[in-house]
């Protein structure tokens, strides 16, 4: 794992970004996701279940708290402090049963621990280096109980070429955002540039300026096959692939990829 600090070990970035990339879309997904996680998982809980889950790279702890509210013993797991303390903060409001650890996701492992674990809304594949993708699924490997599973919600390479625009901007959180978009190597990843511009309020009204903040990163791109392979090398015994959180097939009308990769009992 490289030392190098990296664009998402940023907490300006996520207490700032977080409301506008975190929008009422994701937050409406959740209920279905959840659903949908529990039965490609197998995942039946009951009164007083320990069946465990892990939510790798959990962010403001949406998924996680829904998985709480199920009867699951979740443990949330992400880099940024600011979104932790977020998490923290409402599953204490709600008195869920959460774990909360801050930790980089090539870290964090617990040999046959979890029943369970998932990584999604797109947060699979923005290291520098491919190679710590691979470390990321032999942790979430080794850290499964045999008969686990490991599911991921990403954006596929089709559904990127598919839908591809080159940028966008749109009202959300109180901004302007502006979108740039670049497809970089051939398609194996995806350039970002977002811009964020608000007015500032603070100002006299005859002084008002807008404030401006921007972000640039990259996103890897796999397809389904190649992260199906990814899977296979980190040990997972089998693969499914869905295109969405209804278990539609992953073909032209896909609405996102998600994989389940099954540790052998």
């Amino acid at each position: 794992m490289s030392n190098n600090k990296e664009w998402f070990d940023d907490e300006g970035f996520w207490e700032t970004y977080s409301p506008v990339m975190f929008d009422d879309k994701r937050w409406a997904e959740v209920g279905e996701a959840a659903g949908s996680i529990t039965r490609l998982a197998a995942l039946k809980p009951e009164s007083g279940s320990s069946l465990k889950v892990l939510d790798l790279c959990c962010g403001l702890g949406r998924i996680s708290s829904e998985l709480a509210r199920r009867g699951f013993v979740v443990t949330g797991v992400d880099l940024s402090v600011s979104l932790l303390e977020t998490a923290r903060e409402d599953a204490a409001y709600e008195a869920l049963n959460i774990e909360y650890v801050q930790c980089d996701a090539r870290s964090f492992k617990r040999p046959d621990f979890f029943d369970a674990a998932v990584n999604l809304y797109i947060s699979f594949g923005y290291f520098e280096s491919p190679a710590d993708d691979l470390l990321v699924a032999k942790n979430v490997y080794e850290s499964l109980k045999a008969g686990g599973s490991f599911i991921i919600e990403t954006l596929g390479k089709e559904i990127a070429v598919r839908d591809f625009t080159p940028g966008e901007w749109f009202e959300r959180g109180g901004y302007t955002v502006l979108t740039e978009y670049e497809p970089v190597d051939s398609w194996a990843g995806l350039k970002n540039r977002w811009i964020l511009i608000k007015e500032n309020s603070a100002a006299s009204s005859s002084e008002k300026l807008p404030f401006r903040i921007e972000k640039t990163f990259t996103q890897r791109l796999y397809s389904a096959a190649e992260l199906r392979a990814l899977l296979f090398e980190a040990g997972f015994a089998a693969v499914e692939i869905y295109g969405g959180w209804d278990e539609r097939a992953y073909d032209q009308n896909a609405q996102t990829l998600i994989l389940v990769g099954r540790k052998l009992r």
